[in-house]
C-alpha cells in the first residue's frame, strides 16, 4: 500500500494552492453542525460525488483544527502520488492489501488530533443521487480501531448566486457499531443537505468568490455622495 507522507516545504506550498483552488472555484464552504474535537482519533465518513471532496476534506480538517488523512483507491494515488503529501494514503479491495490499510488506518488514528476521512461507498457517484451501498471496511476500521465515527454529507450547490456554494453537514458522531449505524447516520446528513434550498442555518468557514449580486449589493449599501439630499422629490438646482 502507500502510505501518507505529510510535512515539508512541499506540503506546505500545497496546502496553499489547494486553498486558493477551493477559493476561487466556490463562492463559500458553509458547514452546519459541530466539528468536533479530533483528540483520541476521529473516523469521519462522507459520500463521494466529486473528485473536489479530497481537497474539500482538506481543508475541513485545516478549518477544524484537525490532522486529516484520507483513504484513496490506489490505482488513482499512483498516479497522482503528490495526494500523499495532503494526507492520501492507498487502500485496494483485494484481502491483503485491504488487511494492510486496516492496520495502517488504526495506526493513523491513534496520532494526537488525527482524523480519518473515508467514503464507505467505494465508487465516485456524481450528482445528488441516492447514497449507494456503504462497504463494511468503515465498521472494521471502527470497530479495530475505537474511533469515535463522524458522519460527514457534501453536496456542491448553485443557490441564488452565480457561483456553486459547498453545503456540508455534520452530523452526531457515534461510537463503533454495525454497518446499519453507518448507513443511517450518513443517510440522515445526506438527506438533511440535499433537502437545503439556502445557506440558512449554515455557517460559512471559507469566504469563495464575490458575486456580481453580492458585489451590487455592497455598491447599494454605499453612503449617497456629500451634499446629496435623501428628501423624496428633491431636486438639484
Amino acid at each position: 500500500m502507500i502510505r501518507a507522507d505529510k510535512g515539508g516545504l512541499f506540503t506546505r506550498a500545497l496546502d496553499w494552492y489547494i486553498g486558493r483552488k477551493v477559493r476561487t472555484a466556490f463562492r463559500g464552504v458553509w458547514v452546519r453542525g459541530a466539528l468536533p474535537a479530533s483528540e483520541g482519533g476521529l473516523l469521519a465518513y462522507l459520500n463521494h460525488s466529486s473528485f473536489w471532496d479530497g481537497f474539500l476534506v482538506h481543508q475541513l480538517a485545516a478549518v477544524a483544527g484537525w490532522n486529516g488523512f484520507a483513504m484513496m483507491d490506489e490505482a488513482n494515488l499512483a498516479k497522482y502520488r503528490f495526494h500523499t503529501r495532503i494526507g492520501a494514503f492507498s487502500v485496494q479491495r483485494a484481502a491483503k492489501s485491504a488487511l494492510a490499510t486496516v492496520r495502517y488506518t488504526r495506526e493513523l488514528l491513534a496520532q494526537k488530533d488525527a482524523t480519518v476521512f473515508i467514503f464507505p461507498e467505494g465508487e465516485l457517484r456524481p450528482g445528488q443521487g441516492p447514497l449507494g451501498p456503504l462497504q463494511r471496511g468503515v465498521e472494521l476500521i471502527a470497530r479495530t480501531s475505537g474511533a469515535r465515527c463522524l458522519p460527514i454529507a457534501i453536496r456542491y450547490a448553485f443557490l441564488e448566486h452565480e457561483h456553486p456554494d459547498v453545503l456540508i453537514d455534520v452530523g452526531p458522531s457515534h461510537p463503533p457499531g454495525p454497518l446499519s449505524v453507518f448507513e443511517a447516520g450518513l443517510s440522515s446528513a445526506y438527506e438533511r443537505v440535499s433537502a437545503a434550498r439556502s445557506t440558512e442555518g449554515f455557517t460559512r468557514v471559507i469566504q469563495g468568490r464575490t458575486s456580481v449580486q453580492e458585489r451590487w449589493d455592497s455598491v447599494r449599501r454605499l453612503p449617497p455622495p456629500s451634499g446629496t439630499s435623501l428628501s423624496p422629490g428633491a431636486v438639484e438646482r
